[in-house]
């Protein structure tokens, strides 16, 4: 697994873009983007055709200030 942090923008009414940046556990790229969709879909409500991704990069450990992406590349969890 790898750590990828995910900057873009979205716009919970169709109007405002506010901007993010969320770091995901995955496999590749096409992966971590498949994750933060389900994310802010789940934990916000927004449709992915409101969600706009301006850039993906993988990213280490120490890297990451999320827990729960510490915890899953510590190798703990297994």
């Amino acid at each position: 697994m790898k750590a990828f942090r995910v900057h873009g923008e979205y716009s919970p009414r169709g109007k405002r873009w506010f901007k993010f940046s969320k770091d995901v556990v995955a496999e590749s790229e096409k992966d971590a983007l498949e994750r933060v969709y389900s994310v802010m879909g789940s934990k916000h409500g927004i449709k992915r055709r409101l969600i706009k991704i301006k850039a993906i990069k993988e990213i280490g450990v120490e890297e990451s200030e999320d827990p729960v992406v510490k915890y899953y590349l510590s190798g703990r969890n297994e």
